[in-house]
């Protein structure tokens, strides 16, 4: 089934009234819920400018509005610099697919713009991230596949005609990251997108330690955890890190679509040899053997 096929299928699935995810009621966002607000006067903030974070969301929506249309749908990235909310959603109100930015969490000191990238592709991969969905739900991929898409297949798109050399030659690189992506790339400019995706989620792994008060997530301690059921809501944070860490490594290329009602096509999976790359069971549970 084409991407047209698949997507007409999905859009006649979907409710007349508007759907939130990313959790199944609405309830929670890219972030579980809190009180965060940062202003745009805010102190201890990054860098990031309201310049910036338009750019970001424009590059993304350039490449991807044709895309979701493939699939029935039509993206509208709402934009909302001046709101001080630390979160990001996703919405489907008929075939208006809405993703929700907020000026908070891309003000937030943690989040560099690549990591901010991350989560416009995170609330994106909710639309079209494919399997494991939401259980009960027809549209939405759940907080983990949506991570795995983020790094496996949005990131490397939308950088792929960057110079990610000199991006990567910017920033302080984990020893064990630089030296997993060059085991599993052969190439240079695959081994800069692996780093890049890498230290884009090591930004957000970095925002979810600060909510939570919990310890930095880091590349070299997976969590060991390994669930009996696929779990749809949003994972512990190294998990999170770990998925991450795991879609940058995958060798399937972003050109190969993943599968929308299966787990296997698109990824690195278990199923079909590989031991790299595959989502972690710390939030996912094979069905495919």
């Amino acid at each position: 089934m084409n991407k047209l096929s698949q997507g007409m299928l999905l859009a006649v699935a979907i409710l007349s009234q508007p759907v939130l995810a990313c959790t199944k009621n609405g309830s929670e966002g890219f972030l579980p819920k809190n009180d965060l607000y940062l202003s745009v006067d805010a102190k201890e903030v990054n860098t990031i400018t309201e310049e910036k974070f338009n750019s970001v969301i424009d590059q993304i929506e350039t490449i991807y509005s044709p895309i979701v249309s493939e699939y029935g749908g039509k993206l509208e990235v709402v934009r909302r610099w001046t709101d001080g909310t630390v979160n990001a959603y996703a919405e489907q109100d008929g075939n208006i697919w809405k993703v929700s930015m907020f000026g908070g969490l891309a003000r937030h000191k943690t989040i560099t713009a690549d990591g901010f990238a991350l989560v416009v592709c995170h609330e994106l991969g909710h639309h079209i991230g494919g399997a494991p969905r939401y259980a009960g739900d027809d549209w939405a991929s759940n907080e983990g596949q949506s991570d795995y898409f983020a790094t496996l297949k949005c990131l490397r798109r939308v950088w792929q005609s960057e110079d990610n050399a000199a991006v990567v030659a910017g920033m302080t690189v984990p020893k064990f990251l630089s030296e997993s992506c060059a085991k599993n790339w052969s190439s240079v400019e695959d081994q800069n997108l692996c780093v890049r995706g890498g230290m884009a989620g090591d930004s957000v792994a970095k925002l979810f330690s600060a909510l939570s008060w919990s310890s930095p997530a880091k590349f070299e301690t997976p969590d060991p955890k390994q669930v009996s059921v696929t779990n749809d809501n949003h994972p512990a944070t190294q998990c999170r890190l770990d998925t991450y860490f795991q879609g940058a490594l995958c060798e399937k290329s972003f050109n190969e679509e993943i599968g929308q009602t299966e787990e296997v096509a698109g990824s690195c999976h278990g199923s079909t040899g590989h031991s790299v790359g595959l989502r972690p069971r710390c939030w996912f549970k094979p069905t495919a053997q």
